[in-house]
């Protein structure tokens, strides 16, 4: 059965996301061996995100950025900041929704915004939920900072280690420490979507996930 274009758009972003990950391996001449000791994850995990067999995970992605001793801004190759039309210090990214990086995790599908900012305080993503079912999660995700969801369209259900699951609808937010193992689950008819906003995950710091 052929592809859809919104396959093989998808399959382009993935590509595009493995061709940078391995360009900055090889720019500081590290094996994957290396870029797997410093990031805390599996050789072969890197291995397939850099010949695009798959998409890597909000954590995941983190994990490689320290690893790699840059930033999502880099990771995710975006474009430029806006500038200004008088002096001053404010900063300001807009996002297209047509232009954003759409990364297939499987369970999720990630469109980051504003990648264009560096050292951002806070880190946003559109995500759309294809999970549903916790168990299509090998680990439950976890990173530094703390979380803000807001769902905008369909229901799901958020699942942490701590608490009984919780089923929130479009409209309905929730507020917790990201230390928490944590995993979404669609629970409408339809693919879930939500807004993910975290703040202090991009810091430098120990990762709480996993090996992924």
């Amino acid at each position: 059965m052929p592809e859809t274009n919104a396959q093989t758009e998808t399959a382009s972003h993935r590509a595009a996301f493995g061709a940078r990950v391995q360009k900055l391996r090889k720019a500081q001449n590290l094996t994957l061996q290396q870029v797997a000791d410093a990031c805390g994850l599996a050789v072969s995990t890197i291995s397939k995100i850099e010949n695009s067999h798959t998409s890597p995970t909000y954590d995941v992605m983190l994990k490689l950025s320290e690893g790699l001793g840059t930033d999502l801004v880099t990771l995710l190759d975006s474009v430029p900041t806006l500038t200004p039309k008088a002096a001053g210090t404010g900063r300001l990214a807009v996002s297209r929704g047509g232009d954003m990086a759409r990364l297939d995790a499987g369970t999720y599908i990630y469109e980051p915004i504003a990648t264009q900012l560096k050292n951002r305080l806070i880190d946003a993503t559109f995500v759309t939920v294809t999970a549903r079912d916790v168990t299509e999660f090998s680990d439950p995700i976890r990173h530094a900072g703390e979380e803000l969801v807001v769902v905008i369209a369909g229901a799901v259900e958020l699942h942490t280690d701590l608490y009984e699951p919780i089923r929130l609808c479009a409209g309905d937010s929730v507020y917790y420490d990201a230390a928490m193992a944590h995993a979404y689950i669609s629970v409408s008819e339809d693919d879930a979507r939500i807004l993910n906003i975290v703040s202090g995950a991009s810091m430098k710091g120990e990762f709480l996930n996993a090996d992924t």
